[in-house]
């Protein structure tokens, strides 16, 4: 059962069991944390959603399900308030202007500051100094003569109708995005301070740093701010003069009118957007929580049913899923009604599967993310390389579809959709699924403005830390495998090196430079510094064929350093990072040809020649996920897919992408193991099928082909033409073969259904004439 966006099955309900009866004073504190660790379940700071988890776990023992610890003793009797200080305040009666400069101080985990607010607010705040519910965050308001007032913000109200109704908000959306409103419980000028448009300057302050500190505290990142204004005593003038909007007034109940009596004085309500697309973010579906893995309770039938079937839409959908994704794989080069086959229950099946509102990228390729974590998890002590990189999807010949962007350089040019993707692979390229994807569409509205100042948050370049962070849940739950997540020049991005930083133990970074860096201590920026460096040695590589570059073998002349990278201009903020740099420059290229160079930024060890070419060997490796997306496009033909929406586009590409990847991965694995068995990917009808039409024997071998022959066979299908000279099979011609293996096994399917039919009617009559004889026999002459 899926409680609280987690699959409580019957293995966890097992370990619950097992966790209470091991556990000698285990409380149930303790225990939520045990289940949250199992899940990864956990605030956006880290912090493990204890109180959630105890929820669930008070549900599971209410429906006989398991058996919790014995609650201990609390003690609810209210704490005695400590008396106020007595703190001698300024006196101030002056211009704004005279005041000189003035700063929030956040007062959480000072005493002595804490003390302060405190008492100023027992002894100046008609609501005291609380409580303030769930999060808080308090500032002091310093200036050069003292203290000048405070504020305080925290948790906002559960239910607000004025709020709700402006948002937009169903009970249950608002359920999910409340996290995003914080409320401003508190603020205070003194009584002895006299100074004409301070509150809303000081209010001016609050709103630009508020969302930076929310977030540097709970991992949150708010996006608007309310607060009430008592009528009977204020007019609320500061907060408009501030730009706040006034929304209506409150039925006067508060958080603890449970009686519904309201007994409260009605309150103004005001809000103030953070973010300029805060009623976007405050109306978005939330992300579904990712499926950590877990033992099955039976083996999957198939690859569709290993990638697909820990879905959580329910059991409908999930076989929807199921057969999509079988008729995709099966013809991967069909539209939708073609992979269909014809069959209109299918077809509108699949359609409504895409049309369904909970099915998107994320939540369709989350079982997927949680089989590709299981196939990393063996390669204890090795490492994986987690590629990142960002496409666009062209779907301009769709005009009539809703929610497409611009992708090209012209607001009114090329229409689709972007996806970045982050691919997992072995160091030698066996790719082994995905661990994060993203899609959008561009804001035409947005399109071409500067974004200079903004939070990182509110960036496109958002997206590669993200996929980093997803790339560091996985580092968590498996810390024997070492994953590196490598990016192009677009991914050189100074917060996502600061993400890195945060935790030695989390994946490590291996990015081509972009940017020419200042360098701490030094008159060199960063290339110049690398170039400076002693050349360590020589790599000799082979370079694929490219568009306008014939392949050819390149000697890269090596050189590494260690730098210490100051962070840019406007982002003091953030702190210098030491990283390795890694050149590999071509030396005498062809005429005419442009010559190879890569600078690379790494938080690896460089320390030697051999460690400098395994880090160049390893960025290689990147083409790997351009060879997926090439797979994307030109295979499964995901830009001639005909939906009315970008979202069902979405969902559809989410089952394109796992169909690309399986074939990325069988034409590899075809390289890597060709001498195991071809059933550990194909089904037995799919083997005996190709070797009976293939071979022209219509009585296949008992013993099915090696991996490597069957994957030649099929290529030929596809156009192969196997020759010397042609070196392996690619991705074109199997996802080619493919599609017409399926054309002949299921005819095989046919014949073999008609043979065993011709064969039980001869069984029949075998046994007819037999009943005969013995009847004759026993009559005698």
């Amino acid at each position: 059962m899926v409680i609280a966006g987690r699959d409580f099955n019957d293995e966890i309900i097992a370990r619950i069991g097992e966790a209470v009866r091991s556990g000698v004073d285990l409380t149930r504190g303790a225990l939520a944390r045990q289940v949250c660790g199992w899940f990864d379940w956990r605030h956006a700071d880290g912090r493990p959603k204890e109180t959630s988890c105890r929820i669930v776990l008070n549900k599971l023992e209410r429906r006989g399900l398991i058996e919790l610890p014995a609650a201990r003793d609390a003690n609810f009797a209210p704490r005695t308030p400590r008396p106020a200080e007595c703190v001698q305040w300024p006196q101030i009666d002056m211009r704004l202007s005279k005041l000189g400069a003035i700063e929030l101080v956040v007062v959480n985990g000072n005493k002595a500051l804490s003390r302060q607010w405190r008492a100023m607010m027992q002894t100046h705040h008609p609501l005291g100094d609380g409580p303030l519910c769930g999060a808080q965050l308090r500032y002091l308001i310093r200036g050069k003569q003292g203290i000048l007032g405070g504020l305080s913000f925290s948790a906002p109200a559960w239910r607000l109708a004025v709020r709700d109704e402006w948002i937009g908000w169903s009970d249950s959306t608002r359920e999910r995005r409340l996290t995003a409103v914080v409320g401003n419980t508190r603020f205070l000028i003194l009584p002895s301070v006299h100074v004409k448009n301070l509150a809303s300057h000081v209010l001016g302050l609050a709103t630009q740093r508020l969302a930076g500190d929310w977030q540097a505290r709970y991992g949150v990142r708010p996006v608007l701010v309310e607060t009430f204004v008592d009528t009977s005593r204020y007019e609320g003038t500061c907060y408009r003069a501030a730009n706040w909007i006034e929304l209506g007034v409150t039925q006067g109940r508060g958080r603890q009118d449970r009686s519904r009596t309201a007994q409260l004085a009605p309150k103004r309500v005001l809000v103030y957007p953070l973010q300029r697309n805060w009623h976007k973010i405050l109306n978005a579906p939330l992300p579904w929580p990712r499926i950590v893995p877990s033992a099955r309770i039976r083996a999957p039938a198939d690859w569709a049913e290993e990638e697909f079937g820990r879905c959580r839409f329910g059991a409908p959908i999930n076989r929807r899923v199921l057969t999509v994704a079988r008729d995709f794989y099966a013809r991967p080069l069909a539209g939708i009604s073609e992979a269909c086959v014809g069959d209109t229950a299918r077809i509108n099946g699949a359609y409504r599967l895409f049309a369904h509102e909970d099915t998107n990228i994320e939540t369709l390729l989350q079982s997927h993310y949680a089989a590709t974590e299981e196939r990393i998890a063996p390669w204890r002590g090795e490492v994986i390389l987690a590629l990142q990189d960002t496409t666009s999807v062209n779907y301009s010949n769709l005009a009539q579809t809703r929610g497409l962007g611009p992708i090209g350089t012209q607001v009114d040019g090329a229409q689709g959709l972007h996806l970045h993707s982050t691919l997992a692979v072995s160091t030698q390229g066996l790719p082994m699924g995905f661990l994060d994807a993203q899609v959008w569409a561009r804001d035409a509205e947005d399109f071409g403005k500067k974004k200079n100042g903004w939070p990182i948050e509110q960036k496109e370049s958002y997206r590669w830390l993200k996929s980093y962070q997803a790339v560091a849940a996985v580092q968590k739950r498996l810390p024997g495998v070492t994953l590196v997540s490598v990016a192009d020049r677009e991914g050189d991005i100074y917060e996502l090196f600061a993400e890195a930083a945060k935790d030695p133990q989390g994946p490590h970074l291996l990015i081509r430079a972009k940017h020419d860096r200042e360098v701490v201590d030094q008159t060199e920026r960063l290339f110049e510094t690398i170039q400076s460096q002693p050349i360590a040695g020589y790599l000799h590589v082979q370079l694929p064929r490219q568009k306008a570059r014939a392949a050819r073998e390149a000697k890269l002349a090596i050189r590494f350093a260690t730098v210490m990278l100051c962070p840019p201009q406007g982002k003091a903020d953030l702190p210098n990072i030491e990283l390795q740099a890694v050149q590999a420059l071509e030396e005498d290229a062809p005429e005419g040809a442009e010559a190879i160079e890569w600078r690379l930024l790494t938080t690896l060890p460089v320390d030697s020649f051999e460690q400098a070419v395994e880090k160049v060997q390893w960025y290689s490796q990147r083409w790997n996920i351009e060879v997926f997306h090439r797979t994307l496009k030109s295979g499964c033909r995901i830009e001639d897919r005909q939906l009315r929406d970008a979202d069902r586009l979405e969902a559809c590409l989410a089952i394109d992408m796992v169909v690309a990847w399986r074939i990325c991965h069988l034409v590899k694995l075809g390289r890597e193991v060709p001498h195991v068995a071809a059933s550990v990917y194909f089904e037995e009808a799919e083997w005996k099928a190709l070797l009976a039409y293939t071979t022209k024997n219509p009585v296949p071998p008992a013993q099915p082909p090696t991996l490597g022959e069957a994957i030649r066979l099929v290529a030929k299908l596809g156009g192969f033409r196997g020759r010397k000279s042609d070196g392996d099979p690619g991705t074109e011609v199997m996802w080619r073969g493919l599609q017409r293996l399926d054309d002949i096994t299921e005819t095989w399917r046919l014949l073999q259904q008609e043979v065993e039919l011709r064969t039980q009617h001869l069984q029949r009559r075998v046994d007819e004439l037999a009943e005969a004889l013995r009847v004759a026999m026993t009559r005698g002459p």
